[in-house]
């Protein structure tokens, strides 16, 4: 990624946190990060400082082919929901970071959604 590209992406990243700090109230965040090869998703309490509960395409129970395509950011979503939910969290609000809602991202709350996480 060039310069200018990662400064674009910081850009949008914190225009969202900031519109997300205002509407969050008290519920934690679902935040995803997406690599090349891989996608993560982590519930986590700000007002704790604290991850409640995290899943990726690499965990061993989740290990497909590949962590790149959309069926692993479905099974990631579908994982992080049921964890969340197991640690006593309905409601979240999604983090998308500086990535636009589409394809891999979107898969993943898609799934987190059909899993019965609220948001």
């Amino acid at each position: 990624m060039s310069a200018h590209n990662r400064e674009l992406f910081e850009r949008r990243r914190k225009r969202v946190r900031a519109k997300l700090r205002k509407v969050a109230e008290d519920r934690p965040r679902l935040s995803v990060f997406r690599s090349n090869k891989h996608i993560y998703a982590q519930v986590i309490d700000d007002g704790q400082s604290r991850t409640v509960a995290s899943a990726s395409s690499k965990d061993k129970d989740l290990a497909s082919k590949s962590g790149a395509n959309i069926d692993a950011a479905k099974a990631v979503g579908a994982a992080v929901a049921a964890r969340a939910k197991q640690a006593g969290v309905e409601t979240v609000v999604f983090d998308r970071g500086g990535y636009i809602y589409h394809g891999r991202v979107r898969a993943l709350a898609e799934a987190a959604r059909e899993a019965g996480l609220k948001f």
